[in-house]
């Protein structure tokens, strides 16, 4: 009985949440992949582009709200997604035509490119917090969990509950469709093979009769669709503050480089890996080590790694450990 305890315990608190999160990193590091892959340069505004993508929703969600509109008992961001997707896509587009298209024409060098998506990341960040502000936004409604720890509880006679938020499931349900539709795309239809192509080898590709534009053009379009689901999935499911999407910039672009840089496998892989790290290392072992141990017996302390306040240190530690062990990543891609 205390080992499934123990199992209970790790699930609630490690599996279900680092599953959910290594969803939504999967999806942020995807919308930087590709951009490498086709650009190739490190687009340093992604974490903004999310956050514009979530605050479109939340705007759009609230005034759903405000006319009596929903889909009980889903959330109804799920109705203004497509507003936010739309936003961020015309906001992506905006800024490859009047800045990025520029220095690709150039064949500016990478590290200026990088250097320009920081300016464009301060921009956009100034645009979120005029238009939002800089405090966490509320915008979740309908049910919140599927069933709570008590039900768990009550259900299997455990001591220890399992509580799994719609939200979580949400968030794994749309990852797993959204990835599958862009490997499809990517696999199956002409504009993605041309993608693929291009990224391959450009000279290669625009001797072929590959339209350089148009490719760049999709490339911005499915990344501001990745963008702006990853950002409403990470708001859904945790909350919306514009600042976060700036820390959260540093595990994306881990997950991406741990994968393989240009590799969507990867990427999704690194995702994942980077956030059953962050779970794993800043989770209290003390109670779960209790279970597992003799009658009465627990460690002295909580078994932590890392305090939560640090977990984004493991995205550095492990970034810098890629970095330095394999810069292709898991899967090789690029080296940086």
């Amino acid at each position: 009985m205390d080992v499934l305890n123990a199992l209970a315990l790790i699930t609630n608190f490690v599996l279900v949440p680092a599953i959910a999160y290594g969803a939504q990193l999967s999806l942020g590091a995807l919308g930087v992949t590709l951009i490498f892959g086709i650009l190739r340069f490190a687009n340093f505004s992604h974490g903004e582009m999310m956050s514009w993508g979530a605050m479109s929703t939340i705007l759009a969600t609230w005034w759903m709200q405000a006319q009596g509109i929903g889909i009980a008992p889903f959330p109804t961001a799920l109705l203004a997604l497509p507003i936010g997707i739309a936003s961020t896509i015309l906001m992506a587009l905006a800024a490859n035509r009047f800045v990025f298209r520029f220095y690709h024409r150039q064949h500016s060098n990478p590290i200026v490119f990088a250097i320009v998506s920081v300016g464009v990341m301060f921009v956009l960040a100034g645009l979120i917090r005029i238009i939002i502000g800089p405090d966490d936004q509320t915008f979740t409604d309908g049910a919140r969990f599927i069933f709570t720890a008590g039900d768990f509880r009550q259900v299997t006679g455990l001591r220890e509950g399992i509580a799994l938020k719609q939200t979580q499931v949400l968030t794994v349900v749309v990852a797993v469709a959204v990835m599958a539709a862009l490997f499809w795309f990517l696999q199956k239809t002409r504009a993605g093979k041309a993608m693929r192509a291009y990224s391959d080898d450009e000279d290669l590709a625009l001797l072929s009769g590959v339209d350089p534009d148009r490719v760049v053009m999709i490339a911005w379009i499915i990344t501001a669709t990745l963008a702006a689901i990853a950002g409403t999935l990470y708001g859904l499911d945790k909350t919306y503050k514009p600042f976060i999407f700036l820390q959260i910039l540093l595990p994306i672009f881990a997950a991406t480089i741990l994968g393989g840089i240009g590799q969507p496998v990867g990427a999704i892989l690194g995702g994942f890996v980077v956030a059953f790290s962050e779970v794993m290392v800043t989770y209290a072992f003390k109670k779960f080590l209790g279970y597992l141990g003799p009658e009465d017996w627990a460690p002295e302390g909580l078994v932590q790694l890392l305090s939560t306040e640090y977990k984004f240190a493991v995205s550095f530690i492990i970034l810098v450990a890629v970095l330095l062990i394999r810069p292709t990543g898991i899967i090789r891609g690029k080296v940086i």
